[in-house]
């Protein structure tokens, strides 16, 4: 039996849970936003890789394809970033995998498995984190797929006015950074900058001595609305406005 592990939208995170799933794993697959070279160097070092560019991966990844079409594992793998990208004709492959969603989702399309493994890096307000591992059957190409929770979250009111941003409960827990210049739009446009350059959370929380939670929802912010600037974060994450 081959496992491949089937991840997506890391976005500079590679959390150790998700690195142990994968050692057990003989192929990693990836759907796109990285979002830097650490995360896809280290993915190397633990089993082949197979990657495709998502929106969010910056100038370092214009090497990467936009999509791929390869049998691994004796299967035929069609991926992509976007779903909408796929051909409109998948009856010659088994499995399609793509992202950028965030949110996982598995179906079957005549003998197509179509997968889309969520995303077990930065995560979206109570969104789960999740990937896949696909067990496949040599002998008889039948395949098996594996959702992998690796944050429960907390149930959370429905009401997004009731859950507090990382900004207010940062400051309840009288974090560091906090001062208006420390969150002024000019001190939050070098944080994007280091994003775009594919720096780490933990790198940039180092940096700008914050939480690495408050990091994640500034950077997934940011990743995730194209467009956005400096001040769009502040107003998103509950902060008050810049004087």
């Amino acid at each position: 039996m081959k496992r491949i592990g089937v991840l997506s939208d890391t976005h500079g995170k590679l959390r150790e849970e998700v690195v142990e799933i994968l050692r057990g794993c003989d192929v990693i697959l990836h759907a796109g936003d990285i979002n830097t070279p650490k995360v896809m160097e280290r993915l190397k070092e633990i089993a082949p890789l197979y990657i495709v560019r998502g929106n969010a991966d910056k100038e370092w990844a214009e090497g990467l394809p936009e999509s791929l079409s390869e049998e691994i594992c004796g299967l035929r793998v069609f991926m992509v970033h976007n779903k909408k990208h796929m051909p409109k004709e998948m009856g010659q492959y088994d499995l399609a995998v793509y992202g950028h969603s965030h949110k996982y989702e598995e179906r079957r399309e005549g003998d197509c498995l179509y997968l889309n493994p969520g995303s077990c890096g930065l995560r979206r307000f109570s969104q789960p984190v999740t990937m896949a591992v696909v067990e496949v059957e040599e002998e008889t190409g039948e395949l098996r797929v594996i959702r992998k929770d690796i944050v429960q979250e907390a149930q959370v009111s429905m009401d997004k006015k009731s859950v507090p941003t990382a900004f207010e409960k940062e400051k309840a827990d009288g974090g560091k950074g906090l001062s208006e210049a420390a969150f002024s739009v000019d001190k939050l446009r070098l944080i994007l900058r280091d994003v775009d350059k594919g720096k780490s959370v933990s790198d940039i929380a180092v940096k700008y001595e914050i939480s690495t939670e408050m990091t994640e929802q500034i950077c997934r912010l940011y990743l995730t609305h194209p467009g956005i600037d400096a001040a769009g974060v502040r107003e998103k994450m509950g902060m008050p406005r810049d004087r």
